[in-house]
């Protein structure tokens, strides 16, 4: 009996040793059992499981990625040896003998000892995915015949931040080797200003209007502008711009005078003053501004003075409103000595569509960060406050017509409108100079109009009214 235990024992020895060698049952490598395998057998199975494809999706699109490809690579010296260091934590003859008696062992996991080259993720992600499947939005553009933007479509483009995480921890997953590569949504760009350069050339031209035309659009986002004059659908040369009449649109110039000069609180009359010189375009109210507030004999001249600071050439104010008022001063102006177009602008007032764009700008700035032109021109003597009660004031003229006619309503339009009839109750000349504030981006748009028979003024508000709602719909066409 004894001589048998011996034998049984023996064997038994004989066959832990054998399995003494291998990993212990129980034990994982990287969450890969390993129990009762060699260093090699193990690193076998380690290799096999670690180096199956990552699965990943794009939309529709199904992309394996090989581990190599981003330089994925097991640290397999050192969880072997952590292994090691496990399977010899319990002494031989402990160890046999709880082989022997069949005790159950604890189990160990070793953690994945692993690297990778996310530079090489990124790159491949950029270069082989995004390249390929990456659809970029389509541009809006103008639609044919009318002043109507198609809108664009979104696009989408991969967010390379989130994916490299994502694929990251599926590499280092025995199980989850399936990513679904996170998408973002691109909005259409807006259409180049050129587009909308040729949009406005084609409505002039479709309008059929056979007189002289100007038109200045500034983006006030970026500062892009578009300076266009057509003498019967031709274009002229620019610079210099060419000079109009400046009719009511002049009082832009004088509100900023009076503004200059005012104080902090000015009195209820001048206010009044100030309320029927752009909401009601009445003359005696404008009068009364420049002789009480500017300058009571050469108020005109002032005002003129302070655009000229302003490095406004061609806008000028030579007398009062008043019928019979004297011209103070003749001004030869780079607009109003050209010799290849003609507009017979008025002696007393004139402007271009690029200098009272270019105030209106200067107004809109001074009112949104309390900088700009005005308040490097004028240092304090024009306030963030009282830029920003010009443009109120330019709010409250409200005729619905014109460039207010092009755009939705309860679109906020600060601006100013005029237009001047002759002894007979003929119209030579219209114009209308605004800032328009709209979800898609702010903007200034002047248009000034010449004929030197007769503007009829139904066709002439339609052309204005048109070529406003094409700039509108420029900044606002909306995605599908």
């Amino acid at each position: 009996m004894v001589l048998l235990a011996v034998i049984l024992a023996i064997l038994q020895l004989v066959s832990f040793s054998r399995t003494w060698a291998n990993f212990p049952p129980g034990l994982t490598i990287a969450n890969i059992p390993v129990g009762n395998l060699s260093r090699a057998e193990a690193s076998q199975r380690l290799l096999e499981v670690y180096s199956l494809p990552v699965e990943l999706h794009y939309g529709e699109a199904v992309i394996q990625l090989s581990p190599t490809t981003v330089g994925f690579t097991l640290d397999m010296e050192a969880m072997l040896a952590a292994a090691d260091m496990e399977r010899t934590r319990q002494p031989f003859w402990e160890a046999f003998w709880d082989y022997l008696w069949e005790r159950p062992t604890t189990s160990a996991n070793i953690p994945l000892s692993s690297s990778y080259s996310e530079e090489r993720l990124r790159t491949y992600l950029a270069g082989e995915v995004a390249s390929r499947y990456d659809r970029p939005p389509t541009t809006s553009m103008p639609i044919a015949g009318t002043v109507n933007f198609e809108a664009g479509e979104q696009g989408t483009e991969m967010d390379i931040d989130r994916s490299v995480l994502l694929i990251e921890t599926a590499l280092q997953s025995t199980t989850s080797r399936t990513v679904a590569l996170p998408l973002l949504r691109t909005s259409p760009s807006r259409p180049t200003f050129q587009n909308l350069d040729v949009l406005l050339r084609q409505t002039i031209n479709i309008s059929g209007f056979d007189g002289i035309i100007g038109v200045y659009v500034l983006d006030l986002q970026t500062g892009q502008d578009i300076r266009l004059t057509l003498s019967q659908g031709q274009p002229l040369a620019y610079p210099p711009d060419v000079s109009f009449t400046g009719s009511s649109t002049i009082k832009i110039p004088v509100m900023v005078s009076v503004f200059r000069r005012l104080g902090e609180n000015p009195d209820a009359v001048t206010t009044q003053n100030l309320e029927d010189m752009i909401a009601r375009s009445i003359n005696t109210a404008t009068d009364w501004l420049i002789q009480k507030v500017v300058d009571p004999i050469n108020g005109p001249l002032r005002v003129t003075e302070d655009m000229q600071a302003l490095g406004l050439t061609n806008t000028f104010l030579a007398g009062f409103f008043y019928q019979g008022a004297p011209l103070l001063q003749a001004y030869s102006t780079p607009g109003n000595q050209r010799t290849d177009v003609i507009t017979e602008p008025d002696r007393y007032n004139q402007t271009t569509p690029t200098e009272i764009g270019t105030l209106l700008q200067d107004i809109y700035l001074c009112a949104q960060i309390g900088g700009g032109a005005l308040v490097a021109a004028f240092p304090g003597e024009i306030t963030q406050a009282e830029c920003q009660s010009m443009i109120s004031y330019l709010t409250r003229d409200k005729i619905a017509l014109l460039i207010e006619a092009g755009v939705p309503d309860g679109t906020n339009v600060a601006h100013k409108h005029g237009w001047v009839t002759d002894p007979y109750g003929i119209i030579h000349d219209m114009s209308d100079a605004a800032i328009v504030f709209t979800p898609g981006g702010d903007y200034v748009l002047s248009v000034y109009l010449y004929h030197p028979t007769q503007i009829v003024f139904e066709p002439a508000n339609n052309l204005v009214k048109d070529l406003s709602r094409a700039v509108y719909n420029y900044y606002n066409t909306s995605t599908p």
